[in-house]
């Protein structure tokens, strides 16, 4: 098993844009992890967008995401691959989501979600039988 990351702790309650607590990723050997969203409460009319940015230095984020998630509405699981391999020199990664909210009631939206990572393990070598 490899390690695990939690960008976003389970049960968080967010109601406005925000970024998670930045992770040093420089010891992983794969670099390629498995990101899982997992969102356990929500009220209708609103979106919910997760991505991951990606740091050399923990200080400086790019303005565009390295990797988006799915937009999403409903409670649910959704998992996307994470690769860094031919990115060698980012050091630091973070969530970092956008919430909407549309309709007449609650102008606030609200989304209870957490994002985790699961670094996938490298593969075998093959070995040719003589």
């Amino acid at each position: 098993m490899g390690t695990q990351l939690m960008l976003v702790p389970q049960n968080t309650k967010v109601t406005a844009n925000g970024d998670g607590e930045r992770f040093d990723i420089s010891a992983s050997p794969t670099r390629t992890f498995l990101c899982t969203l997992d969102i356990t409460h929500q009220i209708e009319q609103e979106s919910l967008d997760v991505s991951i940015q990606v740091s050399e230095d923990g200080e400086t984020w790019g303005a565009k995401p390295f990797l988006m998630l799915p937009q999403q509405f409903y409670r649910g699981r959704t998992r996307l691959l994470l690769d860094l391999t031919l990115h060698p020199k980012v050091r630091y990664i973070r969530a970092h989501w956008d919430v909407a909210r549309w309709g007449r009631v609650a102008p606030t939206p609200m989304f209870v979600f957490s994002l985790s990572l699961e670094e996938v393990p490298a593969s075998q070598p093959l070995v040719a039988k003589a």
